[in-house]
Order: structure tokens, then C-alpha cells, then sequence
């Protein structure tokens, strides 16, 4: 019997083998009433990306109405074989940090000690995951991230420049695509002795790369890539030896139309006509190695070529889908050492009588903090484990976890800063020097800002998880809006479409079945049987939206987040759930265990509904045509008294 999503994706996927197909899959999206840039943009995304799985992942699941908690639970954790090999490592880590790593002082100077470079390079820090025949240490993503984790708790700088070297610089866009030479000749240098970068962004060029203007053109022997251009805000750029850059290479002809083409490329620093030309300066981070770099006649030999000639955008989304969990790890360290700061001074902090943490006020501050830091650490090593598996396409749940835990780590840092009151915006080499102890809040507040934004922003992760959601629905009938198409094709759409949805929508609204929950504690089983029920409301919503906007919905990128934000926090309870019965068998309190997860799944139903009022009732056109107001000069009195 065919499930919901296998229906649309089978039938789309024979169809595509019976016969020849008269447009990419970017046809079921209608661009001709789209600027050039526009247009041009989404061609080169939607030919950079691949179609998810047919039987998707659990988090992709949740927008078609279809609730997999068997993918998830039981709770997918590190065996104690994978756990006991990556002891030595992170114990040895986590010493040294506490021992030699002056988190505040390389704030106040923007420097990190050469010492701590090379002591982290000599104990493996720069090749968690490289395989030990390049000179790495080959641990699993799990262990990875614990190592991110304890590195997050630290210090930030430290954690950008590690992470960023191996998530998004050399190590992992090689391990994914390199050939065996290129993985021979540079994956020993990065585990142990060169700092890598990753150059894509470009003054007009950030989350819309069809703008990048670094062009790679050949050479006339055709032996080599002669670069020109610039790159911005190049990552770990000031301390690398080497860098993984995206450029433009030849345009290629897709159905009678030029389709531009990105390509991936390993290039040497000291490579001639390759110019540092500037150090970027931060709120926070002070010591991120982050630069301006720029490309003349850059010669980089054709071997260096990462992948094919017009994959390097796959490469970068791909190198991002595993790259992007360091970052939730990281702040679940950081977010774990301030719920520490905030338990201990809400004890120790009298007032009015009684330690602050008696106050409703604290109190409630402190409990959110708590429920999200359990969460956070739920999505992530789930994600993470479920990677090690090779448990299938994970770009939904990836994004996810980078999106939710960025967004709930800031919260935590800003509430730890009300916490702490004045104590918490005093520095801490201000606190130290008039005797309390250097509690860093306020770096911890500068530095995990930065995270909402790096390697994608809030808001492109909530519209790729859009896109994603989106895509077993245009498989389906996206090619009836299409207006570019034959009318013979769009018909066929229309009635695929009809007879697919005469099937599917009446099941939404079918009591939602979760499965055996007998092995799930009593108490945490009517959060999974909720998200089960909430996932298929999702879906109606979801349909209900594309009905009502038809091709236009993909404009109406707040509504889109809303439904996005619902299935993040279906999936954040979900694996709360999963996770809080592992712990409990594992022997931690089981009191201590269900206090800690029905607070948080009780508050994520209330942000759940908060998202579903919106998406029927809000201000969404109403700010958007004052927005325009705005931008054409109108509302002058906004702007009047200031200096």
C-alpha cells in the first residue's frame, strides 16, 4: 500500500524514466513572470540540489502529515564502543582548554596563542573526523560534536576556528567529493599542521550566489583555472594555508537557455596573485581569523577542481547539510555552562528574603532555559548519531537543529544576562578586578550572536526547509501553474494532481496513529501522540495555503516559517520525548528526567499555537506595503529628532 509521500514520488519518478522530460525539475516552478536575477537564481539553486529521498526523512515527514516515530525512537545512541574511542581524545581536550586556554584574554586582544594552535593540531582537534590513514583521528560525528560541545562551553574563538576548518573548509567538502589524490595531498596537511578556510560569499554575493563574480576561466593549454576576484568575509582566512573557493566557471546550455555554473576549487594561499587584503573586525569573535581575499590571475591547476566543473554550489549545500551540526553542538555547550551560571546565582542571589530563584519571574526564566538546553541536546545528537548511521537524507533535520538551537541559545544568553542583572553586562575583567569572580556573560551574549547568521542565516534556513517541505507537492501539480509549460503537460499535472489529493487530504483529517508506544514512560506519551495529531494539521495547513495561493506561496515567506517553526518544534518534542526514555534507562533519574521534558513539551505546544493563530490571522501584507512605504521615503516623521 503506498504511503502519502511514496505516492507523488513514485509516480513522478516513473514518469521521469518512461520518457524523455521536457524541462529540469526547477520547471514546476513558473519563472516567467520573474526578474532576470530572480529567474537566474532559482534555476542555479534548484540545479544544485537534490530531490529528497523517497521515503524522506522523519523531520520532512512531518509537512506530508506522516508521524515515523519508530525512525527515532528508541533513541539512536552512541554505542560504547564509539563513546570509549573517543574518550582519550575529549578528556585530553577538556584539560587543556581548563588549563591553557585564556578564553577572556583572547577576547581582549583578538588573538589566539600560536602555542594553543599548535598544541590543539598535536592532540588531533583540526582532524576529529579525518580518517587516521591522512593523519586524523577518525572519530564518528557524535564524537565530533561532544568535541564542539566542550569547545562551545569554553570559548568561541577557539570553537570557530576548529569548526570552520573542518565543517566548511577543506577536510569535509574533500572527504565528500575529493578524489584519492586530492585527499592523499591535503588531508594530511589540514589534520595536523594547515588551518583551512572556505571562500564563498562576496560583497553581492551572500545567500544568492548567482551574484558571484569571482570568475574561473581556463587556460589556454587547458592545464589549469585562472581565477579572478574577491572574496568576503572568508572564515579562518587570516591563519589558512589553504582554501576550498567557489567560482564561476563557463555557462553551460540547458534547454536552449544559458544556465550559469559554479565550481569548487582547492587553492594554496601562497599561491602567486592571491592577495589577503584585509582583517574583518566583529561585535564578537573578536579573534575570528576573517578576512577579505582577493584573486589575480590566481593559476590553480585543473586537479584542484573539487567534484565536476559546474557542482560547486552541490558541493558548499552539501559540505553545510553535516557541516552545519557543529554549530547547534557548540551551543549546547554554551547554553549548558549558563543554565550552570544562572542555577548557582539564583541560589546564592538574596533578595527580598529569599534567594532569587524563588521568584515566579527568575524562576520561569530559569526553567525555559533548562527545557531548551534538553531539547537542543535531544535534536543535535540525535541528528548526529542518525548521520554516523547513514540513516538517509538529514538536510531538513540538520537545518533544523541549526535554526532552532542558534534562535534558543540567544535567548538563553540574553536571559542569562537578566539574570545576572548588572553583573551580567559588567565585564569580566571589570568583575575580577573589584574582587567577585570574572563570570563572562556578556562575551558569551557578543560572541553566540554571530550564530543566527553563519553558514545561513535564520532566514534561509527557514526558507530551505520551506522549499524542501514544498517538494513532494511539486512533484505532484507544481507543473499546472507552470505557465511556461504545454498546455498538454499542465493538464496532466491538473489531474495527477486531483486524483493524488482525492487521496491524500481526506486522511489528514484521520486520528493519527503513533505506533506501539508501550516502551515510551506514560507520562511522556501524550507529547508524541500530540505531535503525531499536530503533524497532520500541519500538512491541511499547509495544503490549504497552496490552494490559496497557488504559484504565489513561495512570496509569502512568513506564513512558510510559520508552518516551518510548527514542525521544528514537532521534531524538537519528538525527540525530547525519544531521548528522555534513554536517559531513564540508562539509569538517571527518572523524576528528574520527566520534570525536565514535560516542561519543555508543554511550552513548545504553546509556541505551536502561536504559530498556528498566525497563519490564518496576522499582519504579514499590512508590514510588508508599509515596508515599501518606508523604502520609497515616505513616513519622514520616523525619521525626524534624531541627530
Amino acid at each position: 500500500m503506498k504511503t502519502p509521500l511514496e505516492a507523488p514520488e513514485k509516480q513522478v519518478a516513473e514518469e521521469t524514466s518512461a520518457k524523455p522530460q521536457p524541462a529540469t525539475q526547477a520547471s514546476v516552478i513558473d519563472t516567467s513572470k520573474m526578474s532576470k536575477g530572480q529567474r537566474e537564481a532559482l534555476e542555479l539553486a534548484e540545479a544544485s540540489r537534490d530531490p529528497l529521498d523517497e521515503r524522506g526523512s522523519f523531520a520532512s515527514n512531518l509537512f506530508i502529515g506522516r508521524y515515523d516515530f519508530d525512525r527515532i525512537f528508541p533513541y539512536p545512541a552512541q554505542s560504547e564502543e564509539d563513546r570509549a574511542k573517543g574518550e582519550p581524545f575529549l578528556n585530553q581536550l577538556r584539560e587543556y582548554l581548563k588549563a591553557n586556554v585564556d578564553a577572556d584574554e583572547i577576547d581582549r586582544t583578538g588573538e589566539i596563542p600560536q602555542k594553543n594552535i599548535d598544541d590543539l593540531f598535536a592532540m588531533g582537534a583540526f582532524g576529529v573526523k579525518i580518517p587516521t590513514q591522512y593523519g586524523g583521528l577518525g572519530l564518528s560525528q557524535v564524537n565530533y560534536g561532544r568535541a564542539a560541545m566542550l569547545l562551545g562551553s569554553w570559548d568561541a574563538n577557539v570553537t570557530a576556528l576548529v569548526s570552520a576548518h573542518q565543517s566548511i573548509g577543506v577536510p569535509q567538502p574533500l572527504l565528500l567529493f575529493g578524489t584519492e589524490e586530492q585527499k592523499a595531498k591535503y588531508l594530511p596537511r589540514v589534520a595536523r599542521k594547515e588551518i583551512s578556510a572556505f571562500a564563498l560569499t562576496e560583497s553581492n554575493a551572500g545567500s544568492d550566489p548567482a551574484n558571484m563574480s569571482l570568475r574561473a576561466e581556463l587556460s589556454e593549454d587547458g592545464s589549469a583555472y585562472i581565477l579572478n576576484g574577491e572574496k568576503l568575509w572568508c572564515t579562518n582566512l587570516i591563519k589558512a594555508g589553504v582554501l576550498v573557493v567557489m567560482a564561476r566557471t563557463a555557462p553551460k546550455i540547458v534547454n536552449g537557455k544559458e544556465r550559469k555554473q559554479i565550481s569548487a576549487f582547492i587553492v594554496d594561499v601562497d599561491s602567486p596573485g592571491l592577495e589577503i587584503t584585509y582583517r574583518c573586525h566583529f561585535m564578537g569573535l573578536r579573534a575570528l581569523y576573517n578576512g577579505i581575499v582577493k584573486f589575480t590571475n590566481v593559476r590553480v591547476p585543473k586537479e584542484n577542481l573539487v567534484a565536476k566543473e559546474g557542482q560547486g554550489l552541490k558541493v558548499a549545500l552539501t559540505t553545510l547539510n553535516t557541516g552545519r551540526l557543529t554549530i547547534p553542538a557548540a551551543c549546547v555547550g554554551l547554553s549548558k555552562r549558563l543554565l550552570d551560571i544562572c542555577r548557582k546565582w539564583a541560589s546564592e542571589r538574596v533578595q527580598w528574603g529569599v534567594p532569587i530563584g524563588k521568584h515566579y519571574a527568575i524562576a520561569g526564566k530559569i526553567a525555559e532555559i533548562a527545557g531548551n538546553v534538553f531539547a537542543m541536546e535531544a535534536m543535535t545528537f540525535l541528528t548526529s548519531a542518525l548521520v554516523d548511521r547513514k540513516a538517509g537524507d538529514l538536510r531538513i533535520e540538520t537545518a533544523m537543529c541549526k535554526m532552532w538551537s542558534t534562535e534558543a541559545t540567544w535567548r538563553i544568553a540574553d536571559e542569562a544576562m537578566q539574570v545576572r542583572g548588572g553583573r551580567g553586562y559588567e565585564t569580566a575583567q571589570s568583575l575580577e578586578g573589584r574582587g567577585e569572580e570574572g563570570i563572562p556573560v556578556e562575551r558569551f551574549l557578543r560572541d553566540c550572536r554571530i550564530n543566527m547568521i553563519f553558514e545561513g542565516s535564520s532566514e534561509i534556513m527557514r526558507l530551505f526547509i520551506a522549499r524542501e517541505a514544498l517538494d513532494p507537492h511539486l512533484k505532484v501539480g507544481g507543473a499546472m501553474f507552470n505557465t511556461q509549460l504545454p498546455r498538454s503537460e499542465r493538464a496532466r499535472a491538473a489531474f495527477r494532481s486531483g486524483k493524488f489529493y482525492a487521496s491524500w487530504y481526506p486522511k489528514q483529517w484521520l486520528p493519527a496513529s503513533t505506533g506501539g508506544l508501550e516502551k515510551l514512560h506514560a507520562d511522556l506519551r501524550p507529547h508524541v501522540r500530540y505531535a503525531a495529531s499536530e503533524s497532520k494539521r500541519l500538512a491541511r495547513g499547509l495544503f490549504h495555503a497552496m490552494a490559496r495561493f497557488g504559484p504565489k506561496l513561495e512570496r509569502e515567506q512568513l506564513l512558510l516559517s510559520r508552518f516551518v517553526g510548527i514542525a521544528t518544534e514537532l521534531f524538537a518534542i519528538s525527540a525530547t520525548c525519544s531521548f528522555a526514555q534513554y536517559k531513564i534507562e540508562r539509569g538517571e533519574p527518572a523524576g528528574e528526567i520527566i520534570s525536565v521534558a514535560n516542561y519543555f513539551c508543554r511550552s513548545a505546544r504553546m509556541r505551536i499555537d502561536h504559530h498556528f493563530a498566525g497563519t490564518s490571522e496576522n499582519a504579514d501584507r499590512a508590514g510588508y506595503d508599509l515596508t515599501q512605504e518606508l523604502l520609497a521615503g515616505k513616513h519622514a516623521d520616523l525619521r525626524q529628532g534624531i541627530v
